[in-house]
């Protein structure tokens, strides 16, 4: 076919996994080569379907509660971490457990638990019923962390002492409008204590900051990402505020409707944190079955951050 029209895709660079994915990955991947199959993993270990079929084929096997797994198996907590009471429990009934969670999310729990010994109310800026804002919470005592989700839980929000209040964020928000929610926390308590290091992770900032270059003038931007992927879906919100025209999340290449590239000339890819790559080639590979395409990666940083895999997994087995 020599009429296809052309089609130029602005590929993001940096895109896909981060070290905290790749660690997590790992560690299950490490943990049925040391025990065998199966290896229960409570929570999807990332948020993203490919690679959870995946490491279920391996024989990895995925419940939501701890209370599904049998005693004489090793469990896996995912990248998202979890409430204290988890590792608690799993703990009493002698099971042998992996924390695959990010150590970027585990820096979160450390300052809100620091807060607390100080004698901080907290507040955590996040998304309500995500697994990272579960686990944070699972941190302490009820009732001493206050979730804002937006700028006007701010205005609503009544401290019991307005000068001794400190704030952390989930790792996955968007950038913009998380500093519009500190500022307006910072504007009603002037003395609030923040992150000695901002808690939005490296990877979430870097991915929306290639987000904000390849979707300046683009006709469509497609993000591949699981629905339930925080940091994907804040990707979607960043392209059309640079200055897409459309932007839609996407598992795979299999989502698309090619309807949507009616008049597309310019498409900027990228994919979230807990994407692999093989998805990012398939949509390029599908539309170059339909367009003459010219790749143009635009790299905006270059990541070097690995992450330790738990000493667990290469420590010999106990006689």
């Amino acid at each position: 076919m020599t009429d296809r029209r052309p089609l130029t895709i602005r590929l993001a660079a940096p895109r896909g996994f981060c070290a905290g994915v790749d660690r997590a990955i790992q560690i299950v991947e490490e943990a049925l080569g040391k025990w065998g199959a199966p290896v229960y993993v409570r929570h999807e270990i990332v948020h993203n379907a490919h690679v959870v079929s995946r490491l279920e084929e391996m024989g990895a096997v995925f419940v939501e509660e701890l209370d599904e797994c049998p005693e004489d198996r090793p469990v896996i907590f995912s990248a998202h971490g979890v409430p204290k009471s988890v590792p608690a429990e799993a703990q009493r009934r002698n099971m042998i457990f992996v924390d695959a969670t990010c150590p970027l999310v585990s820096k979160v729990h450390v300052e809100a638990e620091r807060h607390h010994r100080e004698g901080r109310e907290i507040v955590l800026i996040g998304h309500a019923g995500h697994p990272e804002v579960i686990g944070t919470m699972g941190q302490l005592p009820n009732d001493t962390i206050t979730l804002i989700e937006t700028v006007e839980d701010v205005e609503s929000f009544e401290p019991r002492d307005p000068s001794n209040v400190a704030f952390v964020t989930q790792t996955t928000l968007s950038v913009d409008d998380t500093a519009d929610i500190v500022a307006a926390l910072q504007a009603r308590f002037p003395g609030i204590a923040s992150p000695h290091k901002e808690d939005i992770c490296y990877a979430t900032t870097n991915r929306q900051d290639a987000v904000k270059v390849i979707g300046q003038g683009a006709d469509l931007v497609l993000v591949i990402g699981a629905e339930t992927s925080s940091n994907s879906k804040r990707l979607v919100e960043v392209a059309l505020r640079a200055g897409a025209s459309r932007s839609e999340l996407i598992a795979s290449a299999e989502n698309i409707n090619w309807d949507w590239f009616e008049g597309v000339d310019l498409l900027g890819l990228t994919a979230g944190a807990s994407a692999p790559e093989d998805l990012v080639q398939g949509v390029i590979n599908a539309c170059r079955e339909r367009f003459d395409v010219t790749l143009d990666s635009v790299e905006t940083a270059r990541e070097t951050v690995t992450f330790k895999l738990p000493r667990i997994l290469s420590e010999p087995e106990k006689a």
